[in-house]
């Protein structure tokens, strides 16, 4: 039993340092409203909170559903481990020496956790906020993005009777609307602007590549199919109203500021690494 509970606890372990990871940029949700009890194991409270904090634990699919989708799944998997728990309780395995010992190491990942969330969300203030856009903006000046339309066809083959056909005069747009498989055929193939980054790489690398008004002299492949890219117009790249950003920006900004902190607290750390196996790390230098 004891050799079970080992594997179980090193996963659940794991599980929570990447919960840690995502809890450094949301507010404690135990804090911020109500938390009302949910369901009730043999007497035993279970509380709107945690369910929010077992959300946090799911694949990215699941985490980003409908919390009504998943509400049943994590209250059963929520009630299990209060079941679980408690037979392990029985047998005094709270007082087992490995217990003890992550017990005694989630403690400190608790105490990084709350510490940091409280430093972070001290320092993200609208200031801040504006400052950091504000770079993001002054960042990323230099840049382009490209207005361009496409034609997605199934073959290889199909793609450059489509290019031939152009070089002989034939109009993009009207092309695309009558021959593209792509969602903006009826568009003419228009898929407004668009920066390096936000479509596959391939077709960006193309896109990119060329001058307005040009078309790609080859077929360009991707996971969808073959494509013929034409370049309508190119500008320096237009910055999103940071109304529209306002949560990845809080999301950025808290990152840096966490990232900031924890390199000057290990510059003033005396920090000795070792091996793998625990032996000393060589001096390169002196070896050589």
């Amino acid at each position: 039993m004891k050799r079970a509970f080992k594997n179980m606890s090193r996963f659940k372990l794991c599980a929570f340092v990447w919960v840690f990871m995502i809890a450094l940029v949301r507010p404690n949700v135990a804090f911020v409203q109500e938390d009302p009890v949910v369901v009730i194991v043999n007497g035993i409270k279970i509380v709107r909170s945690e369910i929010d904090e077992a959300r946090l634990r799911l694949p990215e699919r699941l985490r980003n559903a409908p919390l009504q989708s998943v509400y049943e799944m994590l209250v059963n998997s929520l009630v299990d481990t209060k079941l679980v728990a408690a037979e392990a309780r029985k047998i005094n395995l709270q007082n087992d020496q490995e217990v003890l010992q992550q017990m005694s190491r989630i403690e400190d990942q608790v105490l990084e956790r709350v510490f940091l969330s409280s430093y972070i969300q001290e320092r993200v203030t609208e200031n801040a906020l504006a400052n950091h856009y504000k770079k993001l903006v002054e960042a990323n000046k230099s840049k382009e993005e490209v207005r361009a339309r496409h034609i997605l066809v199934e073959t290889e083959a199909q793609a450059r009777e489509i290019i031939a056909e152009l070089e002989e005069g034939a109009d993009f747009a009207e092309l695309a609307k009558t021959k593209s498989k792509g969602p903006s055929a009826p568009k003419g193939g228009d898929l407004d602007f668009f920066a390096e980054g936000q479509m596959v790489p391939s077709f960006s690398k193309a896109a990119f590549s060329l001058k307005k008004g040009e078309i790609t002299p080859s077929p360009v492949q991707t996971q969808f199919g073959w494509h013929i890219i034409k370049v309508e117009d190119r500008r320096p790249l237009q910055p999103l109203d940071r109304s529209e950003i306002e949560e990845q920006l809080r999301v950025s900004l808290s990152r840096d500021i966490g990232s900031a902190y924890l390199q000057e607290l290990r510059k003033k750390a005396n920090i000795k690494r070792f091996n793998i196996d625990g032996t000393p790390i060589a001096n390169v230098n002196s070896a050589q």
